[in-house]
């Protein structure tokens, strides 16, 4: 009897100190971010040339202009348009969007637009897949659009609450796109993700929060949103939980 195959893991990172630590604690791959307290946006040109130096392992980079919706203006269209262009022309391995119509569709002729600017790179539909009213039907036209791969938590906050979901995303597939699961995956549970879904592919995001380096703190004024303290603390990934997380979806 032999072993079952154990499962790619992708690490969802902000800037490279994010990318440095995921490939040090053994990922196999990277979702390269900016502010991911917004769930994540493009990073910069700067980060993503930094990224090509530095990393051993390769990484996807996420094209979304913005927080919020996936309900896109022409502009921001286009602006994510070159993006894809911009990062296929330095060499990544792979590129991470998404859009919807208003009425909670894939939007195909976007889509497609942006995976056939995209080329020979590996496309990914991010979790703007989770938020589709028919995810059987959304999975059909991510195929229809000739996506890699779709980024999912089963439609739930985590993949424990969407495990039927996954599953059932997993044998729609049939190995015509790869369905890469996410959401609260941790040491104490991936696992059992594994084993009641069939994923080949696990994403997860092991951050903390660290105080900033800096000593002199101005009390009286933040950057943006209420919270002062924000401005002095660090949200980093810590190396040794996705150490832990891929040790038990290996064991």
């Amino acid at each position: 009897m032999t072993d079952a195959p154990k499962p790619l893991i992708e690490i969802c990172v902000e800037g490279i100190d994010g990318l440095l630590a995921a490939q040090a604690a053994g990922a196999d791959r990277v979702e390269l971010c900016a502010s991911l307290v917004e769930g994540g946006i493009t990073p910069s040109l700067g980060t993503v040339r930094e990224a090509l130096v530095s990393a051993t392992i390769p990484f996807h980079v996420i094209v979304r202009p913005r927080g919020g919706d996936f309900l896109y203006s022409d502009a921001e269209h286009r602006s994510m348009l070159a993006d894809v262009g911009a990062l296929r022309d330095l060499g990544v391995a792979g590129v991470v969007f998404g859009c919807l119509t208003a009425d909670g569709a894939i939007d195909e002729v976007r889509m497609r637009e942006l995976t056939q600017a995209a080329g020979a790179l590996n496309v990914t539909c991010h979790r703007a897949f989770d938020m589709t009213r028919d995810p059987a039907e959304a999975l059909e036209a991510l195929i229809r659009c000739k996506v890699g791969r779709v980024l999912t938590s089963g439609q739930r906050d985590t993949a424990l609450e969407g495990v039927d979901l996954l599953a059932r995303l997993v044998r729609q597939a049939g190995g015509r796109i790869i369905v890469l699961g996410c959401g609260g995956l941790a040491p104490d549970n991936i696992g059992e993700v594994l084993r009641r879904t069939g994923l080949s592919e696990m994403h997860f995001a092991a951050l903390a929060d660290v105080p900033s380096a800096m000593r002199y703190r101005n009390p009286h004024v933040g950057m943006g949103g209420t919270d002062l303290d924000r401005e002095y603390r660090n949200t980093v990934t810590d190396q040794a939980q996705v150490a832990a997380t891929i040790t038990a979806a290996r064991a």
